[in-house]
């Protein structure tokens, strides 16, 4: 298969028209149409669906999909190590993480790593569901449950603590619980149930100290731990976050201090062939060090 017509074909699959992939590779959308039409004569297989509104890989077409991306990908880490600097880190660095972590503490402290590190092009990449490292995603992933590919390196980084939080403006209008079993009469945020939360046990605020037949019956589902966040900010109620949130944000207050969720581990994972990147190593080394200083 030629490897031009193989680009092309990967455009036209992640742009989803031959309109949008012709303005990244700078082609006309004939000339793309043409390569395409080439590709899938050669494969004597049709690659995609063509509808008025776009294009749709076939069965054929995600198979082809699936291993073009992974090589791209592949070529994409080896140019970037090959170009990396003997004395400075250099290249593009793309993080994955969960949207709070990524939102609340990460973000602010970017600044500071690229002004070290400025000819680091950093992409984040915020999102609860794990990115595929393996085929390309992202670069580095900073996740809360432990990565269940075996090919990728990981490091435990720190362990984050759980405690239920409210705003003064929700304690001054209905009061502050002196013991668990007071969260029954109190509004509670929880993580939406239909979606997988990115971090385990995430809802035992629903059971913590409930008086023996009473179910607890949340006021908010969210479906991610900075919404939860944005709720209790805002004084809709109480929910359990991350202590690193209150870190961050000192107009939180904790209630019940002596209850604690299940303590989450944090981890720093990269695939294999990142192990000796400078770019992966100078963002961990940042990222033990910053995390010392917050002490959370």
């Amino acid at each position: 298969m030629d490897w031009d017509k193989l680009r092309v074909f990967h455009a036209v699959a992640e742009a989803g028209s031959f309109t949008h992939a012709g303005a990244s590779l700078s082609l006309s959308q004939s000339a793309i149409s043409r390569q395409i039409s080439t590709l899938e004569k050669s494969l004597n297989a049709p690659l995609f669906h063509r509808h008025a509104r776009g294009l749709v890989l076939t069965e054929q077409g995600e198979m082809l999909y699936r291993t073009v991306h992974e090589v791209f990908a592949k070529l994409a880490v080896t140019e970037s190590m090959i170009n990396e600097s003997k004395d400075r880190p250099k290249g593009p660095l793309r993080v994955t993480t969960t949207v709070a972590f990524g939102s609340t503490w990460l973000t602010p402290r970017i600044n500071e790593f690229l002004a070290l590190y400025p000819e680091i092009s950093m992409t984040l990449l915020v999102d609860d569901s794990e990115l595929d490292l393996a085929m390309g995603r992202a670069d580095v992933a900073i996740r809360f449950v432990p990565p269940r590919q075996p090919d990728l390196v990981q490091r435990q980084l720190t362990t984050v603590r759980v405690h239920a939080y409210a705003s003064p403006e929700y304690l001054a209008r209905y009061g502050t619980p002196q013991a668990p079993e007071d969260l029954d009469d109190h509004r509670l945020i929880i993580y939406g149930t239909d979606v997988r939360p990115p971090v385990p046990n995430i809802n035992w605020l629903l059971e913590a100290g409930a008086r023996p037949g009473v179910k607890r019956r949340p006021i908010l589902n969210v479906n991610n731990i900075y919404g939860m966040y944005r709720a209790v900010q805002t004084g809709v109620g109480i929910a359990a976050l991350p202590d690193y949130m209150a870190h961050e944000d000192h107009n939180l207050v904790r209630v019940l201090a002596e209850m604690e969720g299940q303590a989450i581990s944090a981890y720093f994972v990269y695939p294999e062939e990142l192990r000796h990147s400078k770019r992966v190593t100078v963002f961990r080394d940042f990222l033990i060090q910053k995390i010392a200083e917050s002490h959370f």
